[in-house]
């Protein structure tokens, strides 16, 4: 869906030699065209949308969710980070979520409090591109939070119960012109309000009718009179009368009309009889996604209307923004139109190949792409009975809504089809709803955004700035020396980076998350690496508090499925103060404290191995083990008799000898290894080496020379000492810790098995990745203990653009 020459529709630029003034600094169709074209490669617009795994949640509950960005009409490729942060209703952002984009896609999750007592919490998600743009095009989202009991509140009258907007087409009416004039009408609360009436002018003359063709929108036809005013009286379907001025019309001026026809977009032009001289010669221009697709010259010296065609069939599907310019390059009009060429979807295959609704019974869900697509798809799987979010999903948001500033209800339903009705009814929505424009009045000057925010062009990796260091400090080769200790869960890595010309360092290689402390060394001098100071920036963005229009962001519930979700929650909540009830009060035991050797030997050797009769090296706490290149490296000197040779100091066709007697046994953990082996053996990757002394009977033959046993890390192991004084460190904020969906297998043994299953997200899979060789995808999963239906919802984007949204009920 790439935007190219071969696509575009432009009239050649001879049209336009009658129309352009020979003035350098007035603007030419050249300099407009090289604007656009600045314009869409230089700062393309980002598009965000998030898939969750279902449309509400109880307090204790974990909101997942997959987000998707489209730049143009294309994966975005912009942005490596994205930022996602939950919101209170008073704007106090309560979660910062930072997640790195793998394939224009990013996954993560919120831990809703059990104390939260809010029944909203607002989602706002963006890049640090989209930050230079208008704020209005971030990502927002409301998530109802189910409460046991709803939230009391006071609710405040709204003194106007409903509101209505009259919108000329192309921008304004213009006296003694036919003009179209849509308008919309919503309640208070967002929906769309029924409307009926009429307009009339100042003498009570009724001159047009007023009624809803559809979501609280319609048309009419006006030929204002100079001097004239209009007003609209109308009833909403509540019964409630309103009167409403309609906007004044212009007494000169452009009048832009356009219709849909099959392969075109057909525009009428007209001016007043008296109209100036710039209305008269003008440029018409077609954008999408800020590409030039069509441009025109329009004579009006000689006629007062006159039209034409914008070819569109080989458009890609989206928004087409038509702007009239008079002949000073001065936007004048403007209006934009829907193209569906059915071109934007791909449909996946997605089925059961085993099925089970009863309770804690095995399912497994398959999903099959077309072989000659790669995407990058997520899938949820939820109780059919908590309903559906029927706000919008990623077809409707990345086509449409995305590029909207006004709220569309339910705009998933205009791409049911492509009926004639339907795109009458989409017009309307383009009639109403502003739009992300372009500021001509910059562009044509050959002005552009200022660029406040870099994109992140790279993951959050380790770099930084040396302060301190002298012209000779650097010519002399700095680098510096990092022990990062992450979370609880993650070995500590030693890692070192050059320091360069300007004093700045980077490892590109190391993809930081969650909190992580981060020792360093200095090399040089001791009075140099005394004395520095060292910076470390991984590029993050702050929280940028941007206002939220929660009102723009109505939930709209359904009463039935509201009180089946807050018994579910009410269940939960009693079965987690059941868990919290029943847990055992610790019990404090005092015994002997073990030998270091001992928690090393109970950690990592079996009984075969186990025992004292030798050497042990904690490498988890010796800061030189790193420094050691390979195993063999580190053990030559450390054992007594224990003698070692290579080639080359390290490598190949190299020898061990106990006491001037045979080999030693060398295994890796506890596995029988070759001696030349242990050459391949990263120190990164070591926790514990001991020395078995002969005879070791693990060995074939009895070990008449001993045994080296190696043991790797594993899952949690630190250094058990502290670093000590003198080594500085930083704590460094990295992506946010990535959570995995829990998803029980009963087929198995586990103690949570006899928990009371109350999930109503049976299945989450934010990242399933195909390809035109591997296409489908097998996913098992169990039913909880009161289902009776599934809901499952899958959606993705394809490497070319292309979306998909399907959802089936199983019942």
């Amino acid at each position: 869906m790439k935007f190219s020459v071969s696509t575009l529709c432009f009239f050649c630029l001879l049209l336009f030699a009658a129309f352009e003034r020979s003035q350098a600094q007035t603007p030419t169709l050249s300099s407009i065209q090289n604007s656009i074209a600045t314009l869409a490669d230089n700062f393309p617009q980002e598009k965000i949308y998030l898939q969750f795994d279902k449309p509400s949640y109880a307090p204790g509950e974990t909101i997942w969710f997959k987000a998707y960005i489209m730049a143009a009409a294309d994966p975005s490729t912009i942005s490596k980070t994205l930022y996602v942060d939950f919101i209170t209703a008073d704007g106090r952002i309560i979660k910062h979520c930072i997640n790195p984009v793998l394939q224009s896609g990013a996954a993560g999750s919120y831990d809703i409090p059990l104390e939260f007592k809010n029944d909203f919490v607002y989602v706002k998600a963006y890049t640090k591109w989209m930050l230079n743009f208008d704020s209005s095009f971030l990502y927002r989202k409301t998530l109802h939070i189910i409460q046991q009991k709803p939230v009391a509140r006071k609710q405040a009258v709204p003194a106007i119960k409903t509101d209505m907007q009259f919108l000329p087409e192309g921008g304004y009416m213009v006296n003694a012109i036919e003009c179209n004039v849509a308008f919309k009408a919503i309640h208070y609360d967002g929906t769309p309000a029924h409307v009926t009436g009429a307009v009339f002018n100042s003498k009570n003359q009724q001159v047009a009718d007023i009624k809803t063709v559809h979501d609280g929108m319609g048309a009419f036809k006006l030929s204002p009179d100079a001097d004239e005013t209009y007003t609209a009286k109308w009833k909403d379907d509540m019964g409630n009368s309103y009167q409403t001025k309609l906007p004044a019309a212009k007494s000169t001026g452009i009048v832009l009309k356009v219709s849909i026809q099959p392969t075109a977009r057909s525009f009428v032009v007209e001016r007043p009889e008296n109209a100036e001289g710039n209305f008269q010669k003008l440029y018409i221009v077609a954008t999408m996604q800020q590409h030039l697709v069509y441009a025109a010259g329009i004579n009006l010296s000689q006629v007062q209307v006159t039209g034409g065609s914008i070819p569109v069939s080989a458009l890609p599907s989206g928004i087409l923004q038509v702007t009239l310019f008079d002949s000073n390059w001065v936007a004048v009009a403007e209006r934009i139109t829907f193209i569906n060429n059915d071109d934007y979807s791909f449909d996946p295959e997605v089925g059961f190949a085993e099925l089970g609704t009863e309770k804690r019974k095995e399912n497994t869900l398959v999903i099959s792409t077309p072989d000659s697509i790669t995407s990058n798809l997520s899938v949820s799987v939820t109780d059919e009975g908590i309903g559906t979010d029927s706000s919008d999903d990623i077809i409707s948001r990345l086509l449409l809504s995305g590029d909207l500033k006004g709220n569309v209800y339910h705009p998933f339903y205009y791409f049911q089809n492509n009926s004639d009705t339907l795109q009458k009814q989409l017009d309307l929505v383009m009639l109403t709803n502003g739009w992300r424009g372009i500021a001509w009045d910059d562009v044509v000057h050959n002005k552009f955004p200022q660029i406040k925010y870099q994109n992140d062009t790279g993951y959050l990796s380790l770099s930084g700035k040396v302060f301190g260091a002298t012209e000779q400090d650097l010519k002399k080769g700095l680098f510096i020396l990092m022990i990062i200790k992450g979370s609880k869960d993650t070995a500590n890595r030693v890692q070192q980076a050059v320091v360069d010309a300007s004093s700045n360092f980077s490892n590109p290689n190391i993809i930081l998350y969650d909190t992580t402390k981060v020792f360093y060394r200095i090399s040089g001098t001791n009075e140099f690496a005394n004395s520095s100071v060292v910076n470390f920036d991984n590029s993050l963005s702050a929280n940028h508090v941007i206002e939220e229009d929660t009102a723009a962001n109505a939930f709209f519930a359904d009463t039935a499925t509201e009180n089946y979700k807050r018994r579910l929650a009410a269940a939960q909540m009693r079965n987690l103060k059941l868990q919290q009830g029943t847990t055992l009060a610790d019990v404090t035991v005092t015994t002997r404290a073990k030998s270091p050797s001992q928690v090393m030997d109970e950690k990592y050797a079996s009984p075969l191995f186990s025992g004292s009769d030798g050497y042990q090296f904690d490498v988890l706490d010796d800061r030189m083990a790193n420094s050691s290149m390979s195993v063999l490296q580190y053990l030559q000197g450390k054992i007594p008799g224990l003698t070692i040779t290579t080639s080359a100091g390290i490598g190949d066709d190299g020898s061990a000898s106990y006491r001037g007697g045979g080999s030693p046994d060398f295994f890796y953990n506890e596995t029988n290894i070759d001696f030349n082996y242990l050459s391949t053996i990263n120190m990164n990757d070591v926790a514990y080496i001991k020395f078995l002394r002969p005879p070791f009977i693990g060995s074939i033959g009895g070990g008449s020379n001993g045994a080296v046993a190696i043991y790797s890390r594993k899952g949690g192991d630190v250094s058990s000492k502290p670093s000590g004084p003198g080594i500085p460190y930083k704590v460094i904020i990295g992506y946010t810790a990535q959570k995995e969906f829990y998803s029980p297998n009963y087929g198995t043994f586990d103690q949570r098995n006899d928990e009371t299953d109350l999930r109503t997200t049976l299945y989450w899979a934010p990242i399933i990745l195909t390809t035109p060789s591997n296409n489908t995808v097998r996913l098992k999963f169990y039913n909880n203990d009161f289902s009776r239906g599934f809901r499952v919802i899958l959606e993705g984007m394809s490497t070319d653009g292309k979306l998909t949204h399907i959802e089936k009920v199983i019942e």
